[in-house]
This record gives C-alpha cells, sequence and structure tokens, in this order.
C-alpha cells in the first residue's frame, strides 16, 4: 500500500469511493488549516468536503450532507499493515 492517501474517498459504504482497508488504517483532514474528523467524503483535487448536517437525515435514513470549498490536506494516521515491521527492520540493519 502506498503512503499518500487516495484523492477521493468516502466513508459512506454505498458510494464508490468507500475503501474499508483504507479507513480502518485512520485518515486525518486538515481543511482549511484545521483539523476535522466529522468528515465523511473528501475531494484532494477539487478541494471540498462533506460533513454530516447535525442529526438530520433525509427520507432513506441517510445523514444530510453540506459540501465545504476550501484548501484540504490528508494524511495516513497509523501505517499500513508490514510497512511499520518493515521500516524498523532497514533501522536495526543501518
Amino acid at each position: 500500500m502506498s503512503d499518500t492517501p487516495p484523492d477521493r474517498l468516502s466513508s459512506n459504504p454505498r458510494s464508490p469511493f468507500f475503501d474499508q482497508p483504507l479507513l480502518e488504517r485512520g485518515i486525518g483532514i486538515r481543511f482549511k488549516g484545521l483539523q476535522r474528523h466529522d468528515v465523511e467524503e473528501y475531494c484532494l483535487s477539487e478541494g471540498w468536503i462533506r460533513v454530516a448536517l447535525g442529526k438530520k437525515v433525509d427520507r432513506h435514513g441517510n445523514p444530510l450532507t453540506l459540501k465545504l470549498s476550501g484548501e484540504v490536506e490528508a494524511w495516513f494516521e497509523r501505517p499500513a499493515e508490514g510497512e511499520g515491521e518493515a521500516a524498523a527492520e532497514n533501522a536495526d540493519e543501518a
């Protein structure tokens, strides 16, 4: 796995941009200089995030979301399985 997060990722399982293994690693999002923990979906190249609009839901029970535009940064909070072990082995050899 790469250490660079994808351009677009969603936490909604119905979305084509949903990827469970990447979400399990944890994704950190910084939007307009502030770290956000309530992001439902993001797109780095287009510069937007989607956040839930309180506890409001649509008629199908899905949360209503609000699309916010601005500078978006994303990173993984944990290394991929095997990458942390390989880095530790390389440090021991040096």
